[in-house]
């Protein structure tokens, strides 16, 4: 069977499972296990990979089994089941580490990305909105940055759940800072919830122009905020407290509403938060997403409340791989896992000797 062919059959069952209200334990591990077998046959640098650590398919009976891929082998093979010609979008890394090469993450069928970004989405923020709300985008939309994974996420959010008056206000040129002002004007001055969307650092300059001004805004009751991506160095840095301590301020919005939602280019799904009451928050994720926290010198698991790296197997992810192990620090809690920040000193050293060890194996 051609890997084209082959990878296209997962994508039905795929789009059921996703659509299915939860899953049990045993039918992850089915769905793992089966993407699992697809993978290793068809995306060589893996099935290289998980030969030198004497896994294959046949060996293994759990999803927490499945060798993992540190995240920077994305920047530097090509890990597709697909020919990366055949793929109908190819999603790169902000190249914030190293600017001169980006991760690619190669998607032949957008339909299972973009399922997982509604049901997610859906069931995480648009909780107590209307089912079409305003929305102010801080971030360009995805025609002006098609291979984005955040451009799509929030261009799908205001296609699916942006009422009229929704809009960008911020390009590739910069921030429309006229033209949101124009829409907080217009939000403060009527009765119903509004979303605002958008980059992390984004809001840091819409605190900044607020302040410049020195004016605060008053969001109708029930409107929402989500942030995403951290600072990037596109804006001075804040403290998560000082952050939402500022928001909820200068918009008018409890910090419960503040939601922070946490994805990468290498993963097709995303996390949520129920706020930012306190900090850090506990990250949740749909069913057909799980996490565990690591030493990445040992790729042991840790107890629950210790601090590790983190590591999650995103089924979604089926053409690449589902299970990545990333470059943050966590730790697991009842109902999730918070997120602590980069990998520092003695993790950070096990995540760059992860990426050695699985290059070493995937080139053979």
């Amino acid at each position: 069977m051609k890997a084209e062919a082959s990878t296209q059959t997962q994508v039905p069952a795929l789009l059921a499972f996703i659509t299915q209200d939860g899953c049990s334990d045993a039918e992850f591990d089915a769905m793992a296990l089966r993407l699992f077998e697809h993978q290793y046959a068809h995306n060589a640098p893996l099935r290289r990979f998980c030969q030198g650590r004497g896994v294959t398919p046949r060996r293994i009976r759990h999803w927490h089994e499945i060798p993992a891929v540190p995240i920077n082998a994305f920047k530097e093979l090509t890990l597709s089941c697909e020919p990366p010609e055949a793929c109908a979008r190819v999603f790169m890394t902000s190249g914030t580490t190293r600017a001169e090469v980006k991760g690619k993450h190669h998607h032949p069928n957008i339909a299972v990305w973009d399922l997982s970004m509604r049901r997610g989405f859906e069931h995480f923020f648009m909780q107590g909105l209307p089912p079409q709300v305003p929305m102010a985008l801080l971030f360009p939309p995805e025609e002006e940055l098609g291979n984005s994974s955040l451009g799509r996420y929030l261009s799908q959010a205001k296609r699916l759940f942006g009422a009229p008056g929704s809009g960008h206000f911020v390009s590739t040129q910069g921030m429309d800072l006229p033209g949101l002002m124009d829409f907080l004007h217009r939000a403060e001055a009527g009765s119903e919830p509004v979303a605002l969307l958008g980059a992390s650092y984004a809001f840091v300059h819409l605190l900044d122009a607020l302040a410049a001004e020195g004016r605060q805004v008053k969001l109708p009751a029930g409107s929402r905020l989500l942030d995403t991506g951290g600072y990037k160095r596109q804006s001075r840095e804040l403290a998560l407290d000082d952050f939402y301590d500022q928001l909820s301020q200068a918009l008018g919005l409890p910090r419960a509403h503040c939601v922070n939602m946490y994805g990468m280019t290498e993963l097709s799904s995303q996390f949520y938060d129920a706020g930012n009451d306190t900090v850090p928050s506990v990250k949740r994720g749909m069913h057909w997403i799980r996490s565990r926290v690591v030493n990445p010198l040992t790729g042991a698991e840790m107890p629950r409340g210790q601090v590790g790296v983190l590591v999650h197997c995103d089924l979604a992810s089926f053409n690449s791989t589902t299970t990545i192990l990333t470059e943050d620090l966590g730790r697991a809690v009842h109902g999730g896992f918070e997120l602590l920040g980069r990998a520092e000193g003695a993790q950070a050293r096990g995540c760059s000797l992860a990426v050695q060890e699985f290059l070493q194996g995937a080139r053979g």
